[in-house]
């Protein structure tokens, strides 16, 4: 039996073995995955299942441009062929595309043909796309349709031998067109809900956003209210030592509202993708020691310890953004705790060092952990005060913690205390040098 007869005069084996592959295909199309990944997958399914298929093409209708795009093929250069914008009515797809019906080409001649009004910029890109390929001997093209509304278009191609497809070969092609325009409808809408709910999302965070912001904003600004106006009390007459103290506690509630603002924009640089590292060789011993003894100052409940080894590499990174990621984390230990110990430490891995903070703190519940780097999460204080934050701090320590290709995590017992943990990879000029130091004195 020849190739061109395979639908026509297949015995019920085979034709059972075609609906099966129908069945397999059509199994990848309802796996939920972007619409890229399955018209390729659909393409070589086709291409590897049937006998007649040696290449193919699969084109969809833009309307930004009123065109057709390449968005699978299998037998061609790709990255050429992506750039062709096809007509409708230009060349073979863009005809089966315009009429909305099946084209047979049983021959080389007739695929020239059909593709001489190709425009010089797509028959460039085309020639491109098949150099070293041998020239298709015949080809068939399939209108996709969604309801009524026409798509795009399949092209299938053998280079073997001409005559390969026949009229009786459509209406099985036709059913495989049904099923790649039903999965591209499935996708598009896939795509549109999963734009609604991000939007919905997005409109949920801020209003998330201001209202949290409005809550741990409303302290602060009461207390610096509460404090200037009895400054200002005419009939009032206060001691330099109460101004001072009154002063003092208004300084540090504008030092919160700072912080809070700050932690806002920081989200918003991020969220915008705006957020740029600038590293330099970093001694994080030193960095550590800095901020503990400035967050030291600010609590008297609080002892601290710096752990470094004394061999301790010198890594690249971003010294500010690295300030940021421990002053976060020094502050949540004190903030977290009503007095203790505070430990830095530091150790050095084959690849990476990893710096830790740990305290003695009220710990975190295990359902907690996992939601630590999650925007807005608040971990509701077992100290019996509330503690003002954004729920922004942590979030942003792990965008800068993994721009800088590390990691970052947590570990805590209720009643226990919580250590943090962030690794910076060791890499860069500096471990260059380092390691080039070292072989000079072996």
């Amino acid at each position: 039996m020849t190739t061109h007869t395979m639908w026509a005069e297949a015995p019920i084996a085979d034709k059972d073995q075609k609906l099966s592959a129908i069945f397999e295909i059509a199994k990848t199309l309802a796996a939920e995955q972007d619409m890229e990944t399955m018209l390729q997958q659909f393409l070589s399914c086709i291409i590897e299942t049937l006998e007649a298929p040696e290449a193919g093409v699969l084109l969809l209708y833009d309307h930004s441009d009123g065109r057709l795009a390449v968005r699978a093929a299998q037998g061609y250069n790709l990255t050429s062929l992506r750039q062709i914008r096809l007509a409708p009515g230009e060349a073979t797809c863009g005809k089966t595309f315009q009429t909305g019906q099946a084209e047979l080409y049983p021959t080389p001649e007739a695929i020239a043909a059909a593709r001489a009004d190709m425009t010089p910029a797509n028959r460039k890109l085309f020639r491109a796309a098949t150099v070293g390929l041998g020239q298709p001997q015949s080809a068939v093209c399939i209108p996709l349709f969604t309801g009524q509304t026409k798509v795009g278009a399949l092209m299938l191609e053998n280079r073997s031998q001409p005559g390969v497809f026949v009229p009786a070969d459509l209406p099985f092609l036709r059913a495989l067109a049904d099923l790649i325009a039903l999965s591209i409808e499935n996708a598009r809408l896939r795509e549109e809900l999963q734009a609604t709910q991000a939007l919905e999302e997005a409109n949920r965070l801020k209003a998330e956003l201001i209202s949290t912001l409005g809550h741990e904003m409303r302290t602060p600004l009461a207390s610096i209210k509460g404090y200037s106006t009895a400054l200002l009390m005419e009939e009032a007459t206060f001691s330099p030592e109460t101004q001072r103290e009154f002063l003092q506690i208004v300084d540090e509630e504008c030092d919160i509202l700072q912080d809070l603002i700050h932690d806002l924009l920081e989200s918003s640089i991020i969220d915008a993708g705006l957020l740029r590292l600038e590293p330099q060789p970093v001694m994080l011993p030193r960095l550590a020691k800095s901020m503990a003894d400035d967050v030291a100052h600010r609590t008297q409940q609080h002892r601290f310890l710096v752990e470094f080894p004394k061999s301790f590499p010198i890594v690249d990174a971003d010294p500010h953004r690295i300030e940021q990621v421990l002053r976060n984390l020094l502050d949540n230990a004190v903030k977290y705790s009503q007095g203790g110990l505070v430990v830095v430490r530091g150790e050095v891995h084959e690849d990476e060092v990893v710096i830790s903070v740990a305290d003695q703190g009220v710990g975190i519940a295990p359902e907690n952990l996992n939601r630590l780097f999650e925007k807005f999460f608040r971990i509701k204080s077992a100290l019996g005060r509330h503690v003002i934050g954004s729920g922004l701090g942590l979030p942003i320590a792990r965008t800068i913690v993994e721009s800088h290709g590390g990691r970052i995590w947590a570990k805590s017992q209720v009643g226990q205390g919580s250590t943090f943990y962030f690794t910076l990879p060791l890499r860069g000029l500096s471990q260059e040098s380092a390691e080039q130091e070292e072989r000079k004195n072996e």
